[in-house]
C-alpha cells in the first residue's frame, strides 16, 4: 500500500487515491493572505483534473481575508465577470488528513494568467532566479501562535474582548505548563508529524496561552508549504478541541506580539553550504556577506510583504521583541536581522522582522528575492549593531514604514520588487494592502469613543 509521502506523479496520486477506495479528495489552493480555500472533489474530477487540471473561480484572488471584494484591482472584478482561473494539483503535496479517517489532501496552485500573482507562483519565481545565480535556498519557519479556551460562537458574542487564554501568566519554556496540557502538545506533534510538517521544537512561550513552535527545516518552497499548512491546520486542530488559535501579529496591548521568523541559508549547485567561511569573522562567507547586505537593504521597501496587515504595525514598537529599523547583529535579538555563526551546516540569519500574520510564500519571496539581489549587486551589510538595537539611532535609509500604506507605497516603487516579483503581482499586491488600510480607515476605535466623545 502506498503511503501520501510516497506519491511524487500524476500516477502516483490516482493510484493511491484508488487503493484507499476514496469517493473525494480535498484540494486547496492558498490566496493572497495565505488562507487556504479548497473544496471536496469526487474521485472521477480529481483524476481528470490529474491531467487537465481544474478551475478555481478567481474571486479568491480578488477579495480580501473577509471575503469583501476589491474595488481597485485589475486582475479580477465586476469588469471581468469572476471567471475561472486554471489550477494545476500537486501530486508530490499528498497528505493524510488524520481528522478524515482515511481520506487525502492535496495543494494546488494557479496557472496562466493567475500564476503572476499566485503567492506560490511568486516565489518560485524567486526559487527560477536562485537556481540561475547557482544557489539552492534553504528555510526553517518558528512561528509563535496564541490559543483561547473559546469557540467562534463565543468570541464572536464577547466581541473579541475578554477572552480566556489557553492558560494565564508568563510561563515562558515553562515545563509546568506543557506536562499539564501534554495530551494537547502531543496531540499538535502527533497532527504535524503524520501531515508531513514535522516539528523540530515545541515550547511556552512567554504571555498567556502562547506556543512557539520551531517547523523542521527544509528546501525553501517546501518549507513555505509546511508553514502555510501548519498555520491552516493548527487552527483545525484547536477548534476540534474547543480552542481557538490565533497568529494576528499582536492581539492584545499587554502582551508581546506573535512572530514567524525565517531562518535562510544557500547550497551550491553541488549540495555544499555557502554561507560559512572559517577564515571570515562570524564565520561570515562573502556570499553571506552579500545575502544580509540585501536583506538589509531592501527590507524597508519589502515591508508591505513581510508585515502585511494594519496589526502589523502594532508589533513593530521597541522593547517588545521586534525590530524598528533594518538592522544586523550577531546572535543579538534586538536586531531585524540575526547572524547565527555555527558549522558549515548550521552558519545562518533569522529574519526576525516576520510577524507570524505574513503569508509564508510572500514572505519568504521577499527575503530570499531581497538576498539574491545582495549577491548579484554586491552589497555589504552596514556595521553590525553590539548591545541593544532599540538605544542606537540608524540612518533613515534603515527604518521601516510605520504604517500599511507607507509600506505599499515603497513597494510600488520599489524597482527590485518589480524585476524580481513582477509588475502584475507589484501593482495587485500593494492595491490590496491599500484596500487594507482603507478598510481599517472606516472604523471607529473604542479609543477614540472613549477619548474624544465626551471632552471634545
Amino acid at each position: 500500500m502506498m503511503e501520501p509521502r510516497q506519491v511524487k506523479s500524476a500516477a502516483d496520486a490516482k493510484a493511491i487515491v484508488e487503493q484507499r477506495g476514496l469517493s473525494h479528495v480535498k484540494v486547496g489552493v492558498f490566496d493572497i493572505d495565505g488562507i487556504m480555500r479548497g473544496k471536496y472533489m469526487s474521485r472521477a474530477k480529481f483524476i481528470s483534473a490529474l491531467e487537465t487540471g481544474y478551475g478555481f473561480c478567481d474571486v479568491v484572488l480578488g477579495w480580501d481575508c473577509q471575503d469583501q471584494l476589491y474595488d481597485n484591482v485589475k486582475f479580477t472584478g465586476w469588469h471581468t465577470g469572476y471567471p475561472d482561473a486554471p489550477v494545476r494539483i500537486l501530486p508530490d503535496t499528498c497528505r493524510p488528513l488524520p481528522f478524515e479517517d482515511n481520506n487525502l489532501f492535496f495543494l494546488s496552485e494557479f496557472t496562466g494568467q493567475a500564476e503572476q500573482i499566485c503567492p506560490r507562483g511568486v516565489l518560485r519565481r524567486v526559487l527560477d532566479k536562485a537556481a540561475k545565480l547557482g544557489f539552492q535556498p534553504y528555510a526553517g519557519f518558528e512561528y509563535e501562535v496564541f490559543f483561547f479556551d473559546e469557540t467562534p460562537e463565543s468570541v464572536r458574542a464577547k466581541h473579541y474582548r475578554d477572552l480566556k487564554p489557553m492558560a494565564p501568566g508568563w510561563f515562558g519554556y515553562s515545563v509546568i505548563r506543557n506536562s499539564t496540557a501534554s495530551e494537547f502538545y502531543r496531540q499538535m506533534l502527533a497532527t504535524c508529524e503524520t501531515m508531513d510538517f514535522g516539528i523540530e521544537g515545541l515550547h511556552e512561550e512567554t504571555g498567556p496561552g502562547v506556543i512557539e513552535a520551531a517547523i523542521a527545516f527544509d528546501a525553501a518552497l517546501p518549507s513555505a508549504d509546511k508553514a502555510a499548512l501548519f498555520k491552516t491546520f493548527v487552527k483545525v486542530l484547536a477548534q476540534r478541541n474547543n480552542m481557538m488559535a490565533t497568529f494576528m501579529a499582536k492581539w492584545s496591548r499587554d502582551w508581546p506580539g506573535q512572530s514567524g521568523h525565517i531562518h535562510l541559508s544557500l547550497k551550491d549547485g553541488d549540495g555544499k553550504p555557502v554561507f560559512y567561511d572559517a577564515d571570515q569573522p562570524h564565520q561570515m562567507s562573502q556570499t553571506m556577506r552579500y545575502f544580509v547586505g540585501g536583506l538589509q537593504q531592501l527590507m524597508p521597501e519589502l515591508l508591505a510583504m513581510v508585515a502585511p496587515t494594519v496589526n502589523s504595525y502594532t508589533r513593530l514598537i521597541p522593547g517588545f521583541w521586534a525590530p524598528t529599523d533594518s538592522t544586523v547583529g550577531v546572535e543579538n535579538r534586538t536586531c531585524a536581522l540575526r547572524v547565527i555563526p555555527g558549522s558549515a551546516k548550521s552558519q545562518r540569519v533569522e529574519y526576525r522582522v516576520a510577524a507570524a500574520d505574513a503569508n509564508p510564500y510572500i514572505i519568504l519571496a521577499a527575503a530570499l528575492g531581497s538576498g539574491l539581489y545582495g549577491i548579484e549587486h554586491r552589497i555589504e551589510p552596514e556595521p553590525l549593531v553590539e548591545g541593544n538595537a532599540y538605544d542606537h539611532k540608524f540612518p533613515e535609509r534603515l527604518a521601516l514604514p510605520r504604517t500599511l500604506w507607507d509600506s505599499a507605497q515603497r513597494l510600488k516603487q520599489s524597482r527590485m520588487a518589480r524585476e524580481y516579483f513582477g509588475d502584475a503581482f507589484v501593482d495587485h499586491f500593494a492595491a490590496t494592502r491599500e484596500w487594507e488600510e482603507r478598510e481599517f480607515r472606516k472604523h471607529i476605535t473604542d479609543w477614540e469613543l472613549s477619548r474624544y466623545f465626551e471632552i471634545i
